[in-house]
Parts: C-alpha cells; structure tokens; sequence
C-alpha cells in the first residue's frame, strides 16, 4: 500500500489538535537540531585553549565540517521523504545526530572532533526538508508563514538551552559535558515522533490540492523547476545571503561577548539564551505574522518589508559591535536581532507555496543545499579570517570588526526579496489575466 493511501484525508479531516500536535512535535525536533548546531560556538574559547586552535580552524569547525554533508545530503534525503514515510525518516535522523553530539564530547583532537560533528550534519539533514513539507501540508497558503515561523522559532528555543547548557554546564563541568547534556533529549524525542507524529496527506492544505504521485519528484526537473522561476531563483538567492549574515553572527557572538566586553563563559550563556533565544523568537514570529498580514493587502508587501528591514539592520549592527560598554551594546543590537530572524518562516513558507506539490521536500532541500554550502560554510569562515587578519593590529577588537564587515552582505540578499517581491507580483498579475505563469 503506498504511503499517499495510508495518510489522513484533506485539511478538513484533520484535527485542529492533530495539526497543533504535528507542529509542537515538529517545532521541537527543529529546536534540538538548531541546539546541537550551535552549542558549539558556546565551546569555541575552551575547545581553541584544549586543542590549540586558530580562529580559522575554529570557522572551520562551525562551518564547512558540518554544512558540508549536511547541505548535500538533503537532497536524495529529501527525495526519499518526498516518496516515502516523512516521520521515520525525521525520527530516524534526530536519533542519530543528537547521539553525535554527545559523542563529541569524548573528542582526543581537532580531527575527531571534526569527524563527530560531520555526523552531526549527517543526522541533521533529513530533518528540516521533511519537516516543512509535513508543516505545507497541515496549513494553507495563508496561514503558512505563521506556522513556519512557528516552526523556526523553535531554533530560538534551540539557542536558549544550547547557550545555557554550553555556557553554565561548561563552566561548571567542563565543555564534554555539556555535548552531553544537549545531545541524549534528541534520542528519546525521536521515540516520541514515532508515537504521536501522524503523516498528512500531500497537497491537502492546498485550494487545488492534487494526488500528484510523490515518486514523479525527480532531482534534476526539480532543480530546473526552483532556477526557472524567477520567484524561487530570487528567494534561493535572498535566503542564502541572509543565511551567510545569520551564521556567521550568531557562531562568533558568544566569542564576541567574551573576548572584547569580557564576559565569563556562564554569563555568555546566560545573555545570549535571554538576548538572542527570546528577541530571536518574538522576531521570527512577528516576520512571519507580517508578512502573512501584509500579503493579503498585497502579494509583495510581506517579502517587500523583510528587504527593508534587512537594509536596516546594517548600520545598527556596526554601531552595536564597535560599542566599548556592555549595556550600550545590548541596547543597540536589540532591534537589529529581532529583525534577524523575520526573513526565516517566510521565505520557507513561500518556496512550499510556489514549488509543485511533488516536490516539496526537494524544494526545500535545495533551498538548504543553497544556504548551507554558502551561507553556514562561508559566514562563520569569512569571520575567523577576518578576525585572524585583524587581530595583530586590533587584538580582541578584530571580532567586532569583522562581524560589522559580514553585516553588510544584507545589502546583497535584500535587493533579492525585494526582486522576489516583484517577480510574485508580476506572477498574479498575469495570472488574473488568465495568462500562463512563467
């Protein structure tokens, strides 16, 4: 029996607690996936002093080792889920990079440690792409940004227990420890989603939903299909700029706050769960709210709004890292990150939305592949060389230099959401005048 014949019936078959259910669950598997990725920049300063590290290695580390499997991975991943049981292949994935994590904490050297968190990026693959289709095929069009926001903003609660358990259990225990506390709850989740996680149909939350056959889904029309259209070519583009700005701030920031305002590790965590994690979450709920707000007005307001505030963001970033105090520094940087995250839920909302219901997953995992092997690769890389550059002149000051440098690059991914913006209008324009959509 194929598995399109074994999941629920359209939307209004589906309860509201089954599809509140299915997010929760989602939105958690998410949460630990953004942990066990991050936990690591809470343990730069201590792993550098264990295993004598440069920042560049550190870059390294944060970036390509673990982007590298996990970006291309995603696609025959992706494929698989796009044919197959979407629920084992996320519990199934969960298990074993939440295992790596806590295995990196009985890393001997620089290589092991590589090795672990490549295993990582393995696990973390299969996660994300099938997660957003199930999430496309729970809500519709217009409700789709907000539960995608939903969706991610589980990466903020993610970055709340990551820079707490990494920062006071480093402190006090020592930064192996920490691998494990936050790697062993992703093991038991997996179980869970087995359990209570229930498969919907796909296309179901969709007006003219389809029982397009998820086998068609075929890796190179797919890719052709996302750079063929000017909507998904420009949102690829806009997100995995964004994404090279988001990465590389967000694994340097607790490096930041110990090295130049001379932070302890503990109170790093601390600043970082409450500063990041809470203004983080609010920001990406509060995109994906607008822009579900603003595009009922009008189709390219929502994605119109996000290039703004990424423009925005630029010279509040710069003012905030060059700050000498602490508390002038938080103050200033606190709009800029509430803003970071409104481009997230949106952005992976409007791929489900305007790829074929077929290839859902693909989408979504070419879009990972895209952001990943740049954004997640080369945000924290270009950050250490800077840093590394700087550092004989500036000393600890090169962190905050370098970080208001990579700031800029959202310059670049905001003339590509508002270039979305103008190719979805153009799109319902067209479409309205019974014309063929590009």
């Amino acid at each position: 029996m194929s598995i399109a014949s074994q999941t629920q019936g359209s939307l209004s078959e589906v309860r509201l607690a089954d599809r509140r259910v299915a997010l929760g669950l989602l939105m958690a598997a998410y949460m630990l996936s953004v942990t066990d990725r991050m936990i690591l920049s809470v343990l730069f300063d201590p792993i550098k002093a264990e295993f004598t590290l440069t920042n560049t290695q550190l870059g390294l580390l944060g970036g390509l080792t673990f982007s590298l499997f996990y970006a291309t991975l995603g696609v025959p991943l992706a494929k698989y889920a796009d044919r197959n049981d979407r629920r084992r292949l996320i519990a199934a994935c969960l298990i074993l990079f939440s295992f790596m994590t806590a295995m990196s904490g009985l890393a001997t050297g620089f290589l092991m440690l590589i090795i672990f968190r490549t295993l990582v990026g393995v696990g973390e693959a299969g996660v994300n792409p099938a997660s957003q289709s199930m999430v496309a095929d729970y809500y519709p069009p217009h409700q789709r940004s907000l539960a995608m926001s939903v969706l991610t903003a589980g990466g903020n609660l993610g970055m709340i227990f990551g820079f707490l358990a990494g920062g006071l259990v480093s402190q006090a225990y020592g930064w192996r420890a920490a691998f494990f506390v936050v790697g062993m709850p992703g093991v038991l989740l997996g179980f869970a989603l087995l359990l209570f996680l229930k498969e919907p149909r796909r296309g179901g939350a969709d007006s003219k939903a389809t029982s397009a056959n998820p086998a068609n889904a075929n890796i190179k029309e797919s890719v052709r299909t996302m750079f063929a259209s000017p909507i998904l070519r420009q949102l690829l583009a806009a997100s995995t700029v964004s994404g090279m700005v988001t990465y590389g701030v967000l694994q340097w920031l607790p490096a930041y706050f110990g090295r130049v305002h001379e932070l302890e590790q503990g109170k790093v965590g601390i600043v970082m769960a409450l500063f990041i994690g809470v203004i983080g979450a609010a920001g990406t709920l509060a995109g994906g709210r607008l822009t579900d707000v603003l595009t009922k007005r009008r189709v390219d307001l929502g994605v119109k709004m996000i290039a703004l505030t990424q423009l925005g963001m630029i010279p509040l970033f710069a003012l905030g890292y060059m700050s000498g105090s602490l508390t002038i520094s938080l103050a200033i940087l606190t709009l800029p990150f509430f803003m970071l995250s409104f481009f997230l839920g949106p952005s992976l909302a409007l791929i489900q939305t305007y790829a074929p219901v077929q290839m859902r997953s693909l989408a979504a995992a070419i879009k990972m592949l895209c952001l990943n092997l740049v954004g997640l690769s080369l945000g924290p890389l270009i950050v250490g060389v800077i840093t590394d550059l700087l550092e004989p002149s500036q000393g600890p000051r090169a962190l905050a230099t370098a970080l208001s440098c990579v700031a800029l690059f959202s310059a670049w991914s905001a003339t590509h959401f508002w270039l979305a913006g103008r190719s979805m209008l153009d799109y319902h324009q067209k479409a309205s005048l019974g014309a063929s959509a590009p």
